[in-house]
Formats: C-alpha cells, structure tokens, sequence
C-alpha cells in the first residue's frame, strides 16, 4: 500500500476532515514507536511505505508500558486534536495498518499491546 493510499483509507476510516488524517497517522506511529520495542517497530517500518517509516523510530530499545487511555491521550496531544477524534483515528490508523503490513507482522505487533487495542480494531486474539 503506498502512502497515498494509507492515508485516504485512514480518511475513508476515521470520522474527522481529511486535513487530520496525516497529523494522527503521524502521531500514531510515534506513539506506537514508544509502545513497542524498537525491534519491532523496525521490523513493522520495514512494511509500510517510506514516508510512514520516519515516525516509527523508537525512542528507547524497551517499549514503554502504557495502556489504551494513555496512548490515545498522546496521539490526541501530538495531533491536536480531541481524545474522542483520536481514539477513532487511532482505531482507523491501526486497521489500515493490518490491511497495510503482512498478517504476521500485525500479529507481532498486537502481541505487544494490551488487549483493549485488538477490541479497538476489532483484530481476533
């Protein structure tokens, strides 16, 4: 999937203006980078197309330990926008992310987040 294509399906997905799309996209990559270890975050940057790949940079090596309220709050904070306008784009940003990366890879990912995340996109266990 190019970049142009994620993000229209992210559009196409979450209820906010087109014009948010890219500011939550990028902020819900940066705060996946800090939920995962870099490993993985670098094994999923590895997938998506190169302009997606910047905001996947992991800060730390270790993931840092936060749950769904918490990471909303970060996108909501990172893109300006409301936590209600972040929670939907993080729930579109992450479904886009499994029809973007390979099914295992999304799988490697989900295991490293609670379970309230595969609630949010509605991804089996």
């Amino acid at each position: 999937m190019d970049y142009k294509t994620f993000l229209d399906t992210v559009t196409r997905r979450a209820p906010v203006p087109p014009e948010k799309a890219e500011p939550l996209t990028r902020a819900t990559l940066e705060t996946l980078a800090e939920r995962l270890t870099r490993g993985e975050a670098e094994d999923l940057a590895s997938e998506l197309p190169k302009p997606l790949k910047e905001p996947l940079v992991s800060p730390t090596p270790e993931a840092e330990p936060f749950g769904l309220d918490e990471f909303v709050s970060r996108v909501s904070r990172r893109a300006g926008v409301s936590p209600d306008e972040a929670r939907e784009g993080v729930r579109a940003e992450l479904s886009t992310l499994r029809d973007a990366v390979s099914e295992g890879e999304f799988r490697h990912v989900l295991s490293q987040l609670p379970r309230d995340f595969e609630a949010l996109v509605g991804a089996p266990g």
